[in-house]
């Protein structure tokens, strides 16, 4: 009996898991020596209680390079698409990292590679 109750309990933490914010689409682009780093996102946003909230670009090792927040959800606009503008990438690197979060589950454990135009 204890352990049914205590599955049941956690149903709800890996059904929420499961809603992870997902990058469908990223792109960077450098413009006067600075990159501008545009990310789509898909997430079942349902509303204040539960959506994406933002997503961070990282260095290969890991570094944070930039931060966008997304202030609001978007429940009627899936995807969507927004910019992270004057992002310093380090020289040398050939790739970042996307991570984004949404405000129940936290950070995706996995980031999306992005290649970086020569």
């Amino acid at each position: 009996m204890f352990r049914s109750a205590l599955a049941l309990a956690l149903l709800p933490a890996f059904a929420a898991s499961a809603d992870a914010p997902q990058v469908v689409g990223a792109e960077a682009l450098r413009k006067d020596g600075r990159w501008i780093i545009s990310v789509t996102l898909t997430h079942p946003d349902t509303g204040w209680d539960h959506y994406a909230s933002g997503w961070e670009v990282l260095a290969p090792d890991g570094t944070r390079l930039g931060y966008r927040e997304l202030a609001h959800p978007h429940v009627d606009e899936q995807p969507f698409t927004r910019n992270l503008t004057h992002v310093d990438l380090p020289e040398g690197i050939d790739h970042v990292l996307i991570r984004p979060r949404c405000t129940l589950d936290g950070w995706v454990a996995s980031p999306t590679r992005l290649d970086l135009p020569n």
